[in-house]
């Protein structure tokens, strides 16, 4: 009993970031008491400190209380995308702690990705001084994060079940989670919309990603993939998806299909900074050619962005006929692209969507940095059965 509430306050303060006694209760849902003996324990083991004293709200101030960053270990991220995986070390306060390493992927098999992983993996473990708390996984699919498998891969794919297996090769607890619903989580508790109840988080990705917060719960459905946003039937169904079916709205919202399109312009010979070490078949490096093209203001690449920010609008005005949101997030590695995006995103809405439930949602453009290994973090505080309980290698 003891370990599961130091565990729920250690999980409060940490989406919180810094809470009273009395903010930790009505968090938790445990007596003033109880937090507070929970609390005073926890600081005489120095795993939480004093930060100072909270506003006044009319009677003496409370002390506020954060986490003691030292006395956690460091949590291993591991951020797949379609075509590459980040790599990067953080602490409990959201803080990085090495640089990223990002490895591309395209084209190789499960068993080659999977053996990069555990690599990589190894490569950062073993050259790290310090405990390792626990590794983090986010992944596109069907993740099913209580039994920590991925069911976008058949059971035979070292994919399948890539959580299990590493925590019985490197003995650390593991945790994965649907890349789009670990966004929403740490948009929901890093971003200004913490105090929304009814929140939609687009990951905008090579895919468009969904994250649904309903009541300040994040919505999964009967059976866990609630939110495939990117398989929608709102495009031109000549363009075949990654699903294998056609008119999904990802064929002409993605990134993916930015790149497909500069890819086509470029093939009729419009010119454009993205025709310099353009290749197609590298959309890692495409990608961040095409954000050093659009900074720099060049013309295809504007356009290429502007067309996928107005069939997002399209989709989206779908999600707020349907959710009735407070707000709509758009994130992931996509909000780069936001001055662009979200004008072609509000006059999507305003030409699909009926007034009286747009006007009242407020679109956003994420300002969240590093919101992937943030996600990735968030998940593992949120899984995590015991905080206390750090693993050394």
């Amino acid at each position: 009993m003891r370990d599961v509430i130091h565990s729920q306050i250690l999980k409060s303060i940490y989406f919180a970031q810094s809470q009273s006694i009395a903010e930790i209760s009505n968090s938790i849902g445990k007596s003033i008491p109880i937090v507070t003996k929970a609390v005073q324990q926890l600081l005489k083991e120095n795993i939480i400190l004093t930060n100072g004293l909270k506003a006044s709200t009319g009677g003496r101030r409370a002390n506020s209380y954060i986490l003691n960053k030292e006395a956690f270990g460091a949590i291993l991220c591991i951020n797949i995308n379609r075509y590459s995986i980040l790599f990067s070390l953080y602490n409990i306060a959201n803080e990085e702690i090495i640089k990223p390493t990002e490895i591309e992927i395209d084209g190789l098999s499960d068993e080659d990705i999977y053996k990069h992983i555990i690599e990589q993996s190894r490569h950062i473990i073993e050259n790290y001084s310090q405990t390792i708390l626990c590794i983090s996984i986010t992944a596109p699919g069907f993740v099913d994060s209580l039994l920590r498998v991925n069911n976008s891969y058949p059971i035979t794919s070292p994919l399948y079940n890539l959580a299990n297996r590493m925590q019985e090769v490197f003995g650390t607890p593991t945790y994965i989670e649907n890349d789009s619903s670990a966004i929403a989580i740490a948009e929901k508790n890093f971003s200004d919309v913490k105090n929304l109840k009814h929140v939609l988080v687009i990951n905008l990705t090579w895919g468009v990603g969904l994250g649904i917060l309903v009541d300040n719960q994040l919505f999964r459905g009967s059976n866990g993939y609630a939110g495939e946003f990117s398989h929608i039937p709102l495009a031109n169904e000549s363009k075949l998806c990654s699903c294998g079916k056609k008119g999904c709205i990802e064929v002409e919202a993605s990134l993916e299909s930015a790149i497909d399109y500069i890819d086509e312009c470029l093939t009729a010979g419009e010119v454009s900074l993205m025709s310099q070490n353009f290749n197609s078949q590298h959309k890692t490096r495409t990608l961040k050619n095409l954000v050093r093209s659009y900074q720099a203001g060049d013309q295809l690449s504007i356009h290429a962005i502007k067309r996928i920010g107005y069939m997002l609008g399209k989709g989206i005005a779908t999600l707020i006929h349907i959710l009735n949101p407070n707000a709509v997030i758009i994130s992931g590695i996509g909000a780069v692209f936001g001055r662009i995006l979200l004008p072609e995103i509000q006059s999507a809405i305003q030409i699909y969507c009926i007034p009286r439930l747009a006007q009242p949602t407020t679109i956003k453009i994420s300002t969240t940095p590093n919101i992937e290994p943030i996600a990735a973090v968030s998940i593992a505080v949120l899984q995590s059965k015991s905080l206390i309980k750090t693993k050394y290698k």
